[in-house]
């Protein structure tokens, strides 16, 4: 398996998703707080994609 660098933009959003839902996790914020894990899930998610493809 070849991995690649993933783009800036991608990166920053993976960031972005998992610092919301740790925030959500410690701070009780409405509509969000109930995805909390998701949100960091999907960050993971998200950098793994863009680490295992091209161009992402």
């Amino acid at each position: 398996m070849k991995l690649s660098k993933p783009k800036v933009i991608t990166w920053w959003i993976a960031v972005i998703l998992g610092v919301i839902g740790i925030l959500a996790t410690l701070t009780p914020i409405p509509a969000i707080s109930e995805y909390a894990f998701w949100f960091v899930a999907a960050g993971f998610v998200l950098l793994a994609l863009a680490t295992a493809l091209k161009d992402l």
